[in-house]
């Protein structure tokens, strides 16, 4: 009997081996010196990443680093030298673990081999202790898919979960909070782990009880011959983008009201059917990332009435919808004037870029356009916040500090008030207005 268990174990344990492991687990793993290591590896790690230099694995301050090599590499990371990379016998593979503090904060790291710079990564999140599942504090529930068809987008189809935290009494009303892209938040252990956030920070009562949307993009593939399918695939064509990328386009980077109505009027329409939801501004928040920053951005702006505290990762502040012709609405590259210039409203933004945020010939830089956003808003004393990394177009930054964010978001929110004025923190006001240095050109 214990001959046949030990053939079984002989067969189970390289298929055991071989499982994709996380950050702790390789470190344990390496730390016993154990034979698996090398499949562990390359089971862990795409084979793209290892051999470009682009491979890791974080959780919290424990990182593990791999890649192929033909001589050893040394590891960088923030600009400092890491711990010594250590040889797999028999491979090319190299292997390190390494400690990165602090947590809530993005870092970065490359190789140098024989003097030359290898590999990296400027988006290496360090997420806290606030973005994972904690101890003692109850998880929400997160809903199964729902579909909705819309009126005011011609028969667009969308999707969206609904998370309910474990406080939430239908006796009292919640607040509420949307997250564009919605299906890239909903996974506990993925870059955006905005449901443990939600939980950790509800349960210490640092945000109120909430009811958050999480919606994707829409889709008109199944509506041909309506106004809405025509523009986006006019648009599609003449841009050589998918018909779901265009949709998303037309619905997050358009200048109007369009889409804020079909939030309002539509989906969270549905939601208040299903939930008590406060109705106030005052408890209404609303993020997104790239066009869905922007997106954000202008649903507040357009109605203020509806929601008042927006954060914006990486957002697309640039000329994507952008039409000459007169009597259409602006593009999102307005939006700096448009603070300056127009009424001003009552909200409460935290912007995130970082320099390394694309730029192109079409609508220009990302970085610089979240820069001008961010001196208007302070121009006019708004309430805001500016988080500008090193970071490229990546939800890195963002998710690391999303704990930070929310609690700056919601900071001194009373549920026994139904509005506030905000104003400039008193630590911003003493700041001067952003600057740019030149940092990407040869100097004589």
């Amino acid at each position: 009997m214990w001959k046949r268990a030990l053939l079984l174990l002989c067969f189970i344990a390289p298929a055991i081996a071989a499982e994709k492991m996380t950050a702790p687990q390789l470190i344990d793993l390496a730390k016993s010196h154990n034979a698996s290591l090398r499949d562990t590896i390359t089971a862990s790690f795409d084979a793209k990443d290892l051999k470009e230099g682009t491979a890791w694995a974080g959780h919290g301050p424990d990182f593990f680093f791999a890649t192929q090599a033909p001589s050893q590499p040394s590891l960088v990371i923030d600009d400092f030298p890491g711990p010594q990379m250590q040889h797999l016998a028999g491979s090319d593979i190299w292997y390190a673990a390494a400690q990165i503090e602090p947590v809530g904060r993005l870092h970065s790291f490359h190789y140098m081999i024989d003097g030359t710079a290898f590999g990296g990564k400027l988006d290496l999140p360090a997420f806290g202790p606030l973005s994972y599942p904690q101890p003692g504090v109850p998880p929400g529930t997160l809903s199964e898919k729902i579909e909705h068809t819309s009126k005011i987008y011609d028969g667009m189809k969308s999707e969206y979960w609904i998370y309910v935290p474990a406080q939430y009494d239908p006796k009292t009303p919640a607040a509420l909070m949307v997250f564009q892209d919605g299906g890239g938040y909903i996974h506990r252990d993925g870059n955006n782990p905005a449901l443990n956030v939600l939980d950790n920070l509800i349960a210490q009562k640092k945000i109120p009880v909430m009811i958050a949307v999480f919606i994707n993009p829409g889709d008109v593939t199944d509506s041909p011959g309506t106004p809405t399918y025509n523009f986006v695939k006019a648009y599609s064509d003449k841009w050589h983008r998918t018909l779901k990328d265009s949709m998303r386009s037309a619905l997050y980077d358009t200048v109007s009201d369009r889409y804020p109505r079909f939030l309002r009027d539509e989906v969270l329409a549905d939601v208040q059917a299903r939930y008590n939801v406060r109705k106030d501004a005052y408890s209404w928040a609303i993020t997104g990332l790239s066009s869905g920053g922007i997106c954000s951005f202008n649903a507040a702006w357009q109605m203020p009435d509806r929601f008042s505290r927006v954060i914006s990762w990486i957002g697309s502040f640039t000329s994507i919808q952008w039409k000459e012709d007169p009597g259409v609405p602006d593009g999102g590259q307005d939006y700096p004037e448009k603070v300056l210039r127009e009424s001003r409203r009552n909200l409460r933004v935290w912007l995130q870029d970082g320099s390394e945020d694309q730029e192109n010939d079409r609508y220009g830089s990302w970085p610089l356009a979240n820069i001008r956003l961010a001196n208007a808003l302070k121009l006019k004393s708004y309430d805001f916040h500016l988080s500008f990394g090193k970071g490229t177009h990546n939800s890195g930054q963002g998710a690391a500090e999303f704990p930070e964010e929310m609690i700056w978001l919601w900071r001194d929110y009373d549920p026994a008030r139904t509005e506030q004025t905000y104003e400039m923190e008193p630590s911003e006001k003493t700041k001067p207005l952003f600057r740019v240095s030149i940092t990407n050109r040869n100097h004589d």
